[in-house]
């Protein structure tokens, strides 16, 4: 089947028949809050049209500082095929999976849902955070085949990286290490077990490497966030870009208006529940510090690729518009620097330099124009 969308289906049908390819006999769980609840009974009757087996439940709407209700996590870990996750902000923390992680092959989650979906890797999976029924209708229906082609080939030129060179001209000048550092795609393919990502789809992202590591001092230099950005109550335009500096992997100074001190709030309030979760017994011993330092990390550094999307103040579309990338303070996605957090920011029309060992350098993106041969 392409991976075109027909205009002739809806959105829930897409994503349902297209995206997850979810076939006859599938267990699906759907969970969502009220205010997602037309998004989820659409996606739940797009299921029942393919003869699937899904599961529509509720919990309130959770901040990303918040614990999943234990019946989501109870139900999460009966394996079931696919999770949709269609949160009007966030999923929620499992309380459980902090205090006691799960461990497999020398890797260790503190998520029932991140161990099967990337540990186990027995479920495909699709999380939403923030969706609504306008972007829902908006972005859905792209061309897949050629978000699948643009992320390949933005993987391939990660290959043997030693370090991405940001600019932009709102001010953002960082170098970030990624050397032996694997680029991931959300490419709106989740049809295989292990796969999953955001609806709507389209961006390429890499962890930095961690300070530390080989000969890396860990990211360096100034980002200035100048579009929108995450914070604990959500997400939000900036009526003021918001500078941060970097030092050897972490964030050492915060400055701009009354959004940079949100955010320098927001990053604090982290460090310290980190710390009290530990004394606490809900954190291993010595896990309390290392999260309480992550919350100043650098997780990611994301290029949009949804031609259908815009910023808009909402992060789950803001993050995939093309021309712009993007920054996340906290938690990174190679599972090496867990935190408490993970806050997008947005940089518009970056200019992007792969630089490799051998001294070549590629320009991916100059003045926010992608730049693929």
């Amino acid at each position: 089947m392409s991976l075109l969308s027909s205009k002739t289906k809806t959105p829930a049908q897409t994503v349902i028949q297209e995206v997850c390819r979810i076939k006859k006999g599938e267990t699906v769980l759907i969970i969502a809050n009220p205010e997602t609840n037309l998004i989820a009974q659409d996606l739940y009757l797009a299921a029942q049209e393919v003869e699937a087996k899904p599961t529509l439940m509720f919990q309130p709407k959770k901040t990303i500082l918040d614990m999943a209700e234990k019946a989501v996590v109870g139900a999460i870990k009966t394996e079931p095929d696919v999770i949709f996750s269609i949160s009007a902000n966030k999923l929620g923390k499992d309380a459980d999976a902090i205090a006691n992680p799960y461990v497999m092959d020398n890797e260790t989650y503190d998520n029932t849902f991140d161990y099967l979906l990337t540990g186990k890797k027995c479920i495909r999976a699709v999380w939403t955070p923030g969706l609504t029924q306008d972007m829902f209708n908006r972005t859905v229906q792209i061309d897949y085949e050629l978000l699948s082609k643009r992320c390949k080939s933005i993987c391939a030129l990660y290959e043997d990286a030693m370090n991405v060179h940001v600019t932009a001209p709102g001010g953002t000048d960082v170098l970030v290490p990624v050397n032996g550092r694997m680029a991931l795609v959300d490419d709106g393919d989740f049809s295989k077990p292990g796969s999953g990502g955001n609806i709507p789809s389209g961006e390429v992202f890499i962890s930095p490497q961690l300070p530390g590591v080989g000969e890396s001092k860990g990211i360096n230099g100034t980002i200035v966030f100048d579009g929108s950005m995450t914070f604990s109550s959500g997400d939000a335009m900036l009526k003021t870009p918001i500078t941060v500096r970097l030092n050897d992997g972490f964030v050492t100074d915060i400055s701009g208006g009354e959004e940079a001190k949100r955010l320098l709030k927001d990053i604090t309030a982290a460090e310290k529940e980190a710390l009290l979760m530990e004394s606490s017994g809900r954190l291993e011993k010595g896990q309390g510090e290392v999260y309480s330092r992550n919350a100043r990390n650098i997780g990611e550094l994301g290029i949009g690729l949804n031609p259908a999307a815009n910023i808009t103040g909402n992060m789950l579309e803001d993050e995939k518009a093309f021309r712009t990338c993007h920054f996340a303070i906290g938690q990174n996605y190679d599972g090496d620097a867990p935190a408490l957090i993970h806050f997008d920011g947005i940089v518009r029309e970056p200019t992007i330099t792969i630089n490799y060992r051998d001294g070549h350098s590629y320009t991916l993106m100059e003045s926010g124009n992608l730049k693929l041969d």
